[in-house]
């Protein structure tokens, strides 16, 4: 099984990152294959709303989301890790989502459908965030989100949305929050059934 972790954070061993570490190792106590991508080291510019993939289905802005579209789509699973700026993913992840508004034109202008990954069953994903803020609610994040994994097709088997948590380091305070984020990434590369996962939900 193959799985794409998008660190979407600025902050290197910061604690989405944490949480992406423990993910992709429980991901790969299964023997799945992690590959891990960050997004403030490539170059992606926003959508330009060309609609120029509404004739083709496909990005036409040549930058480096080109191969990573590629690499979403050959993935069997992804762990989207990002904190909150201002009640949302980071800026490095919207520009991330909003490019695969060429698979919404893809699936509702071109009427074709997502292509699966080569394994030929659909995408699973895992969401991971953390915010500084005791009073986040991630409600807002949560909505970006399930637009994203439903354009790309993917099921929401599981996720960790982690307030109260803003010093570099500070969720390694919390040792079972980290076992929880280890078992997502188990349960991302299993056969695991997904548990309820409700709107804004958080801890």
């Amino acid at each position: 099984m193959k799985i794409l972790a998008i660190a979407g954070s600025p902050r290197r061993g910061g604690n989405t990152d944490t949480l992406l570490e423990q993910a992709s190792a429980g991901a790969r106590s299964m023997g799945a294959e992690v590959e891990q991508v960050i997004l403030n080291r490539l170059k992606i510019a926003p959508c330009m709303a060309c609609n120029r993939c509404f004739e083709t289905g496909r990005c036409a802005v040549n930058d480096d989301y080109q191969p990573l579209y590629d690499k979403t789509l050959g993935a069997d699973g992804l762990i989207l890790a990002s904190p909150i700026f201002f009640m949302n993913v980071s800026g490095w992840t919207k520009a991330f989502i909003d490019r695969f508004q060429c698979l919404w034109a893809l699936r509702y202008v071109l009427k074709q459908p997502i292509p699966l990954p080569p394994g030929g069953k659909k995408r699973r994903a895992i969401f991971l965030s953390t915010a500084g803020s005791p009073k986040t609610k991630f409600d807002c994040t949560l909505y970006t989100v399930r637009a994203f994994l439903s354009t790309i097709d993917a099921q929401l088997v599981g996720m960790q949305c982690i307030n109260a948590v803003d010093e570099k380091g500070a969720i390694a305070a919390y040792p079972e929050v980290l076992q929880e984020a280890y078992a997502l990434g188990v349960r991302l590369a299993s056969d695991q059934e997904p548990d309820t996962v409700k709107e804004g939900e958080s801890a």
